[in-house]
């Protein structure tokens, strides 16, 4: 009955009071606060500071990070939540957080005693992170990297472009994935190692222009012979392509709940338009095919939710062979769910559907990079499925 899984009690979802007045906090704080500013953010892209600084007054930055480093102590499905109910409202702003948290846990779990010290910076929002992987010529293939680190006494010279980088043109702090050893041929990921580069020895090339998320800054920026101090390598040289994949494992399951808020906020809009909406003398609510958007629509969501938070359950249990292949399943799924929930909705709202002022278009544009980023759906489907025939299985293919 619980196939691949071992018992029953892997499919748990160990949300609990504390998440739920959390919920309520992020919601509250999303509505008044955050609210205010996505038009007005949207047409300049960019993210106002006063909404910055507001949110390090209920302790975004540093959400999961230990108490001893400035953050609030939470656990991984508290990100979720926050995920969820901010994207709501703005998935350019929660996407802002979904990076600043990829970089307090690789220093977290990676960072030595120096590096630990700029974790307390960027747990309490002092300093901003952005977590420098993707290539131009290097995406889903992370071995294929070109950049280089080659290590002279008592420092590493990098040289490197990186590109779709999120808050890569006004971050503090940059992780550098640069190769350290040339790639052996069966090995190709061997040889990778982390940096910690501070702003001012990296060239922003330019800001890109993205169909969505137009307030998240996304930016192209280089190293040149830059000089940067051994004790800024994160973790151990060679381990870097490790250090990667499990930040980007991390992330996975946080753009699921990032989708669950763009379908919510959807489904929202269609189940209040198909009351308020009358034609024929009747609320379309009554027709069977806007009934029918709707269960659909329910069913998705719902799904969807209950894959990301046992996703999550599962991340906090540390059962990672598990968590990896659910975490796959949930982000194509929560995704593609959202999709569709935005597509019904449009559709049921007729002309006004293609109207900015609903903002469903928004709501559109920003899942398709949400089905991008942190690992295409594509590999998603290619993981989730090698995962089970390898941990479950025994075969690896």
């Amino acid at each position: 009955m619980v196939f691949p899984f071992k018992s029953i009690e892997d499919f748990t979802i160990d949300l609990n009071q504390d998440h739920e007045l959390l919920r309520e906090a992020i919601r509250e704080f999303s509505e008044t606060k955050i609210s205010q500013f996505v038009e007005k953010g949207e047409k300049e892209r960019d993210l106002p500071k006063e909404l910055k600084e507001e949110a390090k007054n209920i302790g975004l930055y540093g959400l999961d990070v230990p108490t001893e480093y400035g953050g609030q102590g939470g656990d991984y499905l508290s990100l979720l939540v926050a995920s969820e109910e901010i994207s709501r409202i703005w998935t350019s702003f929660s996407t802002f957080f979904l990076i600043q948290w990829m970089v307090n846990r690789a220093l977290l779990k990676y960072g030595n005693s120096d590096l630990k010290k700029k974790l307390k910076e960027t747990a309490t929002g002092e300093k901003i992170g952005a977590f420098a992987n993707t290539e131009p010529d290097a995406g889903s293939d992370v071995a294929g990297m070109k950049s280089t680190a080659k290590r002279i006494n008592d420092h590493y010279v990098i040289n490197a472009r990186k590109i779709f980088i999120t808050n890569g043109d006004f971050a503090d702090y940059y992780l550098i994935t640069a190769r350290t050893s040339p790639s052996e041929p069966n090995a190709r990921w061997k040889g990778i190692s982390m940096f910690l580069v501070e702003k001012e020895n990296v060239k922003v090339l330019s800001r890109i222009e993205t169909t969505g998320l137009k307030a998240s800054h996304t930016a192209e920026i280089s190293l040149e012979d830059v000089k940067v101090p051994a004790e800024n390598l994160v973790g151990e040289e060679g381990q870097g392509f490790k250090y990667a994949v499990e930040s980007f494992d991390y992330a996975r399951t946080i753009v699921s709940a990032q989708a669950l808020g763009i379908g919510q906020s959807a489904f929202e809009k269609l189940s209040n338009y198909s009351l308020q909406r009358k034609s024929f003398d009747k609320k379309i609510a009554e027709f069977q095919l806007v009934q029918q958007k709707i269960s659909e629509s329910l069913a998705d969501l719902e799904t969807a939710r209950l894959l990301t938070y046992w996703a999550g359950t599962l991340y906090k249990k540390e059962k990672m062979n598990e968590y990896i292949m659910i975490a796959s399943l949930a982000k194509f799924h929560s995704t593609e769910s959202a999709e569709k929930i935005i597509l019904r909705a449009m559709t049921a709202h007729g002309g006004y559907g293609v109207s900015v002022s609903t903002g469903l278009e928004r709501l559109l544009r920003d899942i398709q990079i949400l089905k991008t980023y942190e690992g295409t759906n594509d590999i998603q489907r290619i993981s989730a499925a090698r995962q089970f025939y390898y941990r479950f299985m025994g075969v690896k293919i």
